[in-house]
């Protein structure tokens, strides 16, 4: 669906957007209590604005989130290498007395095939002060780059790489022994290669889908040009001008599209605790403006 053809139920929800096409606020609905007509306007809501800062949901637990996630789509397992641990195996726990942490610009889970098309976010535990989300719109982002520079990375493609970030917890903590993620156990984070440039599959718009978290280097280029484009697309993203910022409060959930944002996760509370559950749906696998995947892993 186009986003220019707006559902007229997506306009009657309490919806107030926080610029002209990114980011909006909702008040005044209870997502465990939703009927199917909210919930498929919420879903084309959050192709339109990409991120939707849910307030008011104290009542909303594991099991509702997970519940609330699986009428938007196929709910994954958590992770595909960490622990759930205490928690559903559907909900990823970011504790930060656990080294539950993401203060580096990333997009949820781009080091596998097909990473996960939508991510929902409570907030469990809130420090006092700090503790921000920060959110990168890519299409806006592209848009804004030059003709040329567009139709020059309209034609890269770039390698994902979880190893840095997990390789070695999946290693040493789960012993060589990750979870179940698309039909098979993860036993090694093998790096995939997606295009630069993804397409939208419900939208059709192009985005930016390179980011610091994973992204390790362009294909076929050298590494002092990997990096500099790499640098190049980095800063664009994240100009003040396509970054929405949150201010957590209890019982906030936010939803965002993870095939057309990145995020990044304020780490200035200093010793005071934090957590979050995060749960994510199914993706697809990541079409460039040729319209055609990559193939298999990374060369």
């Amino acid at each position: 669906m186009s986003i220019l053809s707006v559902r007229p139920e997506v306009e009657q929800l309490p919806l107030t957007p926080l610029g002209p096409s990114f980011g909006a606020e909702i008040r005044g609905i209870d997502l465990g209590r939703l009927d199917d007509d909210q919930v498929l306007a919420l879903r084309e809501a959050l192709v339109r604005y990409k991120v939707l800062f849910v307030r008011g949901q104290d009542g909303l637990d594991d099991a509702a989130q997970i519940e609330f996630g699986r009428r938007l789509g196929e709910v994954t397992v958590g992770h595909p290498v960490h622990d759930s641990r205490d928690v559903a195996p559907e909900v990823y726990s970011l504790d930060s007395q656990d080294n539950g942490f993401a203060d580096v610009w990333h997009t949820d889970v781009t080091f596998v095939r097909r990473p996960p098309a939508i991510s929902v976010l409570r907030a469990v535990v809130l420090p006092p002060t700090g503790g921000d989300t920060n959110w990168a719109d890519s299409q806006l982002a592209y848009a804004s780059l030059s003709p040329g520079l567009r139709a020059y990375v309209d034609t890269l493609t770039a390698v994902h790489d979880g190893t840095r970030e997990f390789g070695y917890y999946l290693a040493q903590h789960r012993q060589g022994r990750g979870n179940l993620w698309e039909g098979e156990v993860f036993t090694e984070l093998a790096p995939v290669e997606h295009p630069v440039v993804r397409v939208h599959p419900e939208s059709g718009r192009k985005g930016l889908f390179v980011n610091p978290g994973f992204t390790s280097h362009i294909v076929g280029v050298s590494e002092h040009e990997s990096r500099g484009i790499l640098d190049i697309l980095y800063a664009h993203l994240t100009k003040p001008e396509h970054v929405v910022r949150h201010r957590w409060q209890p019982g906030d959930v936010t939803l965002w599209d993870n095939r057309s944002t990145a995020h990044y996760a304020n780490r200035d509370y200093g010793d005071q605790h934090r957590v979050m559950h995060r749960i994510t749906l199914r993706g697809d696998i990541p079409v460039g403006p040729d319209g055609v995947p990559c193939e298999g892993g990374a060369a």
